[in-house]
C-alpha cells in the first residue's frame, strides 16, 4: 500500500491531516500530508500512533463485570451476549424510571468525525430511547463560552492561522501552543513570524516548550491572576495615552465603566503596575515594559489559551482580554485578534454530518457537578435521580474533578456501560465494556483545525472482536425496535457519500484523493465585516458593539464591568496548583503506553526555593494534597517554574491505595466547586501543600 490519508482525530486542538503508510498489514509510518502545506504540523502524539494500535493491552472482546467496581475483575462476553446484556439493563431503566434517569457523559475519543463520532452517535440512540440527561458545556471551555458572547455576541471569534502573517506583536496569554494544539498551523506561523522580527511575549507561570521556542520574552505571572494583570497593563495605556479613543467611541460600549474601575474611582483601589505585582507577582517594570511595546504596536494578536478561564474568575479573564484588544483597536483587523479563544471557533467548510435528532426531554446538568448530581438527585435540587450512565469515548474517573466523588457516583448508579478501546480506570467502574475501534480503522470525513476539512481513509482492518460505534449502536437500536430508523438502512460509504454530497467540496475523489478540501479563504479574523461598517453589521449585543460593561451579565450573578476575582491563599494550602497537558498524552490517552510516559516526567514541578524550605530534593518522593485527596509521587525540582506555583501534568491514570493515589492523578486533588457565574472549570485555582515523605 502507498501512503494514504488519514485525520487525527484526537480532541486536541489539532485536527491533522496524515500519510498513513502499511506494509504487510502493520502500520509502519505516520507523516504530515504534504497537500496540506508547509505550515501543517501534526505532533508527536498524532505521528506516533502505531504505538497505540500495537498497544498489548488494547481490548478485543466485550467484557462483563464479575467483581466489585473497580476491581478490575471481568469476563470476556460475546457480542450478542453484551449487547444484549446492555439492551436489558437499559430496557429494565427505562420501564423502572423513565429516559430522565439516564445520564450520557461523553468525552474526546473521536469528536472531530462526520459518522464515527462517539457524541453525535450516543444522542441519536438515545433520544430514539426516548432522551436522556445532557451534559452542558464542558471541562475545557466553559467560562470562556459563557462569557464571550456577553461582550462579542457570538462565540465565533477566532481567526485562521494564516492571519497572523500580518501581526506586528504576539501575545500567548497562558497558550502553550507547542505542547497543546491550537490548530496544527499555529506553532509554524508563529515561528515564522518571530524569524521575521515579530516580538512574541509569553505570559506563563512556567518556562515552558512554547516559552522556550517561540517566546522571545517570558512574563512570569501567577495562576487565576491574570485579570489584576489585564488591569494593570489597561492602568499604564490609560494614564499615558496609548488605548485607541477614536475606535473606542465607534466599536466599543462601556470602556467609560471600566476605566472608572482601572482607575479606582468606583472601588478606591488604582489598578496600578503596584497593585497587580502584589496578586499576580508579575514584577511592576515588565507590567508597564508590556504594556507600553502593546499600546504602541499595531495589528496585535492576543491569543488567550483555555488555562486562563480554567480558574476562579476565569470569565473575568477572557472579558479582560476582549477589552483590551478592543481598547488598542485591534478586533477585527487584519493581523490583531478579538482577545478571545483563537482556535477551532470559525466554521470549516460546509460538510455533513449524522443527525443526532432532537432530546425530547430537557434535562441537563453542569459538566463540572455531574457527581454532585448522581450522589443528591432530585433531593440536592437536581432536576432528576440517575439511575445508569452512559460513558462513550471519556474517562471521567480520571478527568472529572474529585475523583474519589466520582468514583462514588459511579458506585451508586444501577447500571453502567462504557465504550472504549482500553480498560481504563472508568472502564474499571463499568458493569459492561464494549471494544471499539481507531480513526485509522474506518473510513471518516474530519473536522480539521482550520478553515479545512480532511477526509480519513481506512488502511487497517479491525482487530477481531472490535467494532465500530456505529456499528454498535446499529445493533442495539435493533434490539429496541428502531434500527431502520437509525440506520436508515445506510452503510458507512452510503453516509459518507451523502456527507459530501451536500456539502461545498465539488470534487469527491481528489478529497478522498489528498484527503483535505480548503475553504476558500485562510486569513479569517472574526468581525471584519463589523469593523467595515458597524452601523450595518452590528453585534449580536444589547448595544449592538462589542459590549465591555453588561447589565445583561450582571444579571447572572456577574459584576457588568469586568474586574479581577483572585483566590486567596490559605495558611494550610499556600502554594498553587496549575494541572497543564502534557506534550505527549490526549488527556489520558497514550498514559498506558510506555514510550510517551518514558518521554516526559510526570512528578511535582516545584520551584528550589520552595523545595529548600521543604527539605525536598530532586527526584525524592513527596506528598502533595488538598482536602479532596493525595497523591504520593517524586520531586521535580526546576526553576523553569515561579516560586509559590506546583505543577503536576493532568491525565495520569489513577493509581488509589487507602485514598491515597499512586499513579500521579491531578483530579485527585481536585473539587466539583466550580467558577461562578458559568459553572466552569477552576483546576487551575487549586491550593495545596507539598510534603517530604
Amino acid at each position: 500500500m502507498t501512503d494514504v490519508p488519514v485525520a487525527c482525530n484526537f480532541d486536541c486542538g489539532g485536527g491533522c491531516s496524515l500519510l498513513a503508510n502499511v506494509s504487510d498489514g502493520k502500520l509502519t509510518q505516520l507523516s504530515d500530508n504534504p497537500a496540506a502545506g508547509k505550515y501543517h504540523k501534526a505532533c508527536v502524539r498524532g505521528l506516533q500512533q502505531a504505538r497505540v494500535q500495537a498497544a498489548e493491552d488494547r481490548l478485543t472482546k466485550p467484557l462483563i463485570r464479575t467483581g466489585p467496581r473497580g476491581s478490575g475483575e471481568f469476563r470476556e462476553a460475546s457480542w450478542d451476549e453484551a449487547l444484549d446484556y446492555v439492551a436489558d439493563n437499559l430496557r429494565e431503566i427505562k420501564i423502572k424510571h423513565g429516559m430522565e434517569t439516564v445520564l450520557y457523559l461523553g468525552g474526546s475519543g473521536g469528536p472531530r468525525g462526520s459518522l464515527h463520532n462517539p457524541k453525535r452517535l450516543t444522542q441519536r440512540f438515545l433520544n430514539m430511547c426516548g432522551g436522556y440527561i445532557e451534559r452542558k458545556d464542558s471541562y475545557s471551555t466553559a467560562a470562556t463560552a459563557f462569557a464571550t458572547p456577553y461582550v462579542l455576541g457570538t462565540n465565533r471569534a477566532g481567526n485562521d492561522a494564516g492571519s497572523f502573517e500580518d501581526s506586528k506583536l504576539i501575545l500567548l496569554w497562558g497558550a502553550n501552543i507547542v505542547d497543546n494544539r491550537f490548530g496544527s498551523e499555529l506553532e509554524a506561523r508563529i515561528l515564522e513570524a518571530r524569524a521575521r522580527g515579530v516580538k512574541v511575549v509569553a505570559i506563563e507561570p512556567r518556562k515552558t516548550r512554547t516559552v522556550k521556542t517561540l517566546g522571545t520574552d517570558w512574563l512570569p505571572v501567577y495562576p487565576g491572576t491574570d485579570p489584576a494583570l489585564m488591569l494593570a497593563v489597561l492602568y499604564v495605556m490609560i494614564m499615558e495615552e496609548l488605548v485607541d479613543r477614536e475606535y473606542i467611541e465607534r466599536y466599543c460600549y462601556g470602556f467609560e465603566a471600566l476605566e472608572l474601575h482601572v482607575l479606582g474611582e468606583d472601588d478606591g483601589i488604582p489598578k496600578t503596575p503596584e497593585w497587580a505585582e502584589s496578586i499576580s507577582g508579575t514584577p511592576r517594570e515588565k507590567i508597564e515594559w508590556l504594556a507600553r511595546l502593546y499600546g504602541k504596536t499595531k495589528p496585535t494578536a492576543l491569543i488567550p489559551g483555555l488555562s486562563i478561564q480554567r480558574t476562579i474568575g476565569g470569565e473575568e479573564a477572557i472579558r479582560l482580554s476582549i477589552a483590551l484588544q478592543a481598547a488598542t483597536g485591534n478586533v477585527g483587523v487584519q493581523g490583531g485578534s478579538s482577545g478571545a479563544i483563537t482556535a477551532n471557533s470559525l466554521p470549516g467548510p460546509r460538510v455533513g454530518a449524522i443527525d443526532t435528532l432532537d432530546n425530547p426531554l430537557n434535562l441537563k446538568v453542569n459538566i463540572y457537578t455531574w457527581p454532585d448530581m448522581v450522589l443528591e438527585g432530585k433531593k440536592g435540587g437536581y432536576p432528576a435521580d440517575v439511575k445508569a450512565i452512559i460513558n462513550v469515548g471519556g474517562n471521567y474517573l480520571n478527568q472529572g474533578s474529585d475523583i474519589q466523588k466520582n468514583i462514588r457516583a459511579f458506585e451508586q448508579a444501577e447500571f453502567t456501560m462504557c465504550i472504549d478501546r482500553f480498560l481504563t480506570s472508568t472502564a474499571r467502574y463499568c458493569d459492561v465494556v464494549l471494544p471499539s475501534t481507531t480513526f485509522l480503522e474506518r473510513n471518516d470525513i474530519v473536522a480539521g483545525g482550520g478553515n479545512y476539512v480532511l477526509y480519513s481513509n481506512k488502511v487497517l482492518d479491525p482487530p477481531d472482536g472490535t467494532k465500530n460505534d456505529y456499528e454498535i449502536y446499529c445493533e442495539l437500536a435493533e434490539r429496541f425496535g428502531f434500527g431502520k430508523e437509525y440506520s436508515e438502512n445506510k452503510t458507512e460509504e452510503e453516509w459518507l457519500n451523502e456527507f459530501i454530497e451536500n456539502s461545498e467540496i465539488a470534487d469527491p475523489e481528489e478529497f478522498k484523493r489528498t484527503g483535505i478540501h480548503w475553504g476558500k479563504d485562510q486569513k479569517r479574523v472574526a468581525f471584519r465585516e463589523f469593523i467595515s461598517d458597524p452601523t450595518i453589521n452590528q453585534l449580536n449585543t444589547p448595544s449592538g458593539k462589542i459590549q465591555i460593561s453588561s447589565d445583561a451579565y450582571a444579571l447572572t450573578g456577574g459584576t457588568p464591568t469586568p474586574t479581577s476575582r483572585p483566590l486567596a491563599l490559605k495558611e494550610k494550602y499556600p502554594l498553587r496548583l496549575i494541572t497543564p497537558k502534557s506534550r505527549y498524552h490526549i488527556h489520558s490517552q497514550n498514559y498506558n503506553i510506555p514510550w510517551f510516559n518514558e518521554r516526559e516526567r510526570n512528578g511535582i514541578w516545584i520551584n528550589p526555593i520552595d523545595a529548600k524550605e521543604r527539605g525536598i530534593k530532586d527526584m525524592e518522593k513527596i506528598k502533595i494534597y488538598t482536602p479532596q485527596g493525595s497523591i504520593v509521587t517524586e520531586a521535580y525540582v526546576t526553576e523553569d517554574i515561579i516560586r509559590g506555583v506546583v505543577c503536576l501534568y493532568e491525565g495520569a491514570w489513577i493509581d488509589l491505595k487507602e485514598g491515597v493515589d499512586y499513579g500521579g492523578s491531578a483530579n485527585i486533588l481536585t473539587s466539583t466547586v466550580p467558577s461562578l457565574p458559568s459553572h466552569g472549570s477552576r483546576t487551575h485555582s487549586v491550593l495545596v501543600q507539598v510534603e517530604k515523605i
